[in-house]
């Protein structure tokens, strides 16, 4: 039997027929906790068989402190249960399980040098000493490698704030540019280290586009985000012409996936059904372009049968996986109200 680390170059790298298609799933706290007691594991990516890439990533320095965000919200009201990011953006209880509310700390900055001076970890000087020897030893055993280097675009709105964000690139965009570049530099660093490392599986991502459309015109999405991230994507091929790269975007994202297979990406994620044409992604790019999704969230697996949630396996499989170059997945971390029914049919089907 092939391990998961050959079927993860058979499906992505050589983009041929695996032994066992690539399958995973992510849950809400509360439907992990009904599965374990439903299962009777604890480990759930072990009893399913889910996909399950061993991450690598730069170590902090030994002297290092995080920075502490609390005086930037002394004296601010925030809601009960609120804590902070690793970008001291305060996370209020939405009520709606792995859903927020964000408070920006920025977001009622009034100049260009409050955003150049807020403290950001952007890994300068963190060390990649390791990471070489923590790849071979996951790939001596048959396992993946992976390396999240972070997002861009989600992460400088979350600091500056949504709608400010936004303004910002149509009134201020040396604003956006700011942030967008300091995000940038840590994401290069983490993504040159890793490449470095010999690491498989390069993530990423920015949710660029609601359920109908991109949330940028293409000329500012082009100019601000994805600028930056081709570069990175340059980067880590120059060095590591296998490293895959894998880039997530909820949406409607079919105007520029295009300029995306261009510039160096390998995996688009997660391609949602029910706001994506995958036919007509994959009738132009299914030589060259991987997937990651397919099993809708917000259809067949909270409201479709289990028959249903096989039939869907099944037709990812036979349309898009047939070559290679198809991992299933749910095109969310799945709610509380999927069946338990639904996940076993899930992976019964992905195992046959």
């Amino acid at each position: 039997m092939a391990t998961a680390r050959e079927n993860f170059i058979a499906t992505y790298v050589e983009h041929r027929r695996p032994d066992q298609v690539l399958f995973k799933s992510h849950f809400v706290d509360d439907l992990a906790d009904r599965l374990r007691e439903h299962t009777g594991q604890q480990d759930l990516n072990a009893h399913y068989g889910f996909t399950n890439p061993a991450h690598i990533g730069l170590a902090a320095p030994a002297n290092y402190t995080p920075t502490d965000y609390a005086p930037f919200w002394e004296g601010q009201d925030l809601a009960e249960g609120t804590k902070l990011d690793g970008n001291g953006v305060a996370m209020e209880p939405s009520g709606f399980y792995h859903f927020w509310g964000y408070v920006s700390p920025l977001r009622n900055a009034e100049t260009l040098e409050e955003l150049e001076s807020y403290p950001l970890n952007e890994c300068e000087g963190w060390n990649d000493s390791l990471m070489a020897a923590q790849v071979k030893e996951v790939h001596d055993v048959g396992d993946i490698s992976s390396c999240f280097v972070g997002h861009m675009y989600e992460e400088a709105w979350q600091v500056r704030g949504y709608e400010e964000f936004l303004m910002d690139t149509i009134e201020r965009p040396a604003w956006a540019e700011c942030l967008l570049e300091r995000f940038f530099q840590r994401n290069m660093r983490q993504a040159v280290a890793a490449a470095k490392a010999g690491v498989m599986f390069i993530q990423c991502g920015d949710d660029v586009a609601n359920q109908n459309a991109m949330m940028f015109s293409k000329p500012t999405w082009e100019s601000l985000i994805h600028s930056r991230w081709k570069q990175i994507w340059a980067a880590v091929h120059e060095i590591n012409p296998d490293a895959q790269i894998w880039y997530h975007t909820d949406g409607n994202c079919l105007s520029i996936v295009d300029d995306m297979v261009r510039d160096g990406l390998n995996i688009l994620n997660p391609i949602q059904p029910e706001a994506l044409d995958i036919d007509a992604v994959y009738a132009k790019h299914g030589k060259h372009l991987s997937f990651d999704g397919g099993m809708g969230t917000q259809s067949t697996m909270p409201w479709g049968t289990p028959d249903d949630v096989r039939q869907r396996v099944k037709e990812l499989i036979d349309n898009y996986a047939q070559h290679g170059g198809m991992m299933i997945s749910p095109t969310h971390i799945l709610e509380p109200e999927v069946p338990l029914e639904n996940i076993d049919a899930f992976a019964d089907a992905c195992r046959e």
